[in-house]
């Protein structure tokens, strides 16, 4: 069992920047592939970044390519989302998930445990 607690979320303004942290409880984390996905209001939930095991491979949305950085330090248990030029668009409640094999993928039924998720308004 896994428990994901994101922090790190608030209101920024467009341009701003914003680092999600995503805390996970357990010895086994490094043997997990993690996950972002955001949902915006009205609309569905969908994948933004994901990090194998290591660090060693990662995968970001084309709409935050270049943007948003996912990274993780498995000593702390922890998997950072570090965000950058945010737009309104990036507006929604971003939600930490764990996979339970070494590399990541982009749906959210790969996922095996969710976070509770951290809100994020990007006013303009």
């Amino acid at each position: 069992q896994v428990q994901l607690v994101e922090s790190g979320g608030g209101l920024v303004q467009a341009g701003g920047s914003l680092r999600l942290s995503c805390a996970a409880s357990g010895r086994t984390f490094s043997r997990y592939a993690m996950g972002w996905f955001r949902q915006a209001p009205g609309k569905e939930r969908e994948f933004v970044a994901a990090i194998s095991w290591s660090g060693g491979s990662t995968y970001v949305t084309d709409s935050v390519k270049g943007r948003f950085t996912i990274s993780r330090d498995n000593a702390k248990n922890t998997v950072y989302l570090q965000m950058s030029s945010l737009k309104p668009e990036d507006t929604a409640v971003y939600y930490c998930a764990a996979r339970n094999t070494l590399y990541p993928g982009t749906k959210q039924d790969e996922y095996d445990y969710w976070g509770q998720g951290t809100r994020v308004t990007v006013s303009s």
